[in-house]
């Protein structure tokens, strides 16, 4: 558990919560579209699994239906996204990448 009195704990501190949503998302880089499934979003950015990981660096665009639950309101809401890819990890045999989003709009869907 981090101690925030003691000025040499270098544990790091999640500035958003993660909500572990499963959604099929299509990520637009440079060099064209990766498919994948995200694993956990948050208002930062979100992890995902695909069988082609753009670059470190990369730029990234996507969109992201919100349940309405998760939103705290009566209808879903579709987030379009920008950002980049920051890291990747090779774990169980699972391809994932995390995207940190540097932008976004977001609109209300009528269902």
């Amino acid at each position: 558990m981090p101690d925030s009195n003691n000025p040499l704990d270098s544990t790091p501190l999640r500035s958003a919560v993660r909500f572990p949503l499963h959604m099929d998302i299509v990520l637009t880089t440079p060099e064209g579209e990766c498919r994948a499934v995200t694993e956990n979003v948050s208002a930062n950015g979100l992890l995902f699994i695909s069988d082609k990981l753009p670059a470190v660096g990369t730029p990234v665009e996507f969109r992201l239906k919100m349940p309405a639950a998760i939103m705290g309101g009566d209808e879903d809401v579709l987030l379009h996204c920008v950002g980049r890819i920051v890291r990747h990890d090779d774990s169980d045999g699972k391809l994932t990448a995390a995207a940190v989003i540097d932008e976004y709009s977001l609109k209300a869907e009528h269902l």
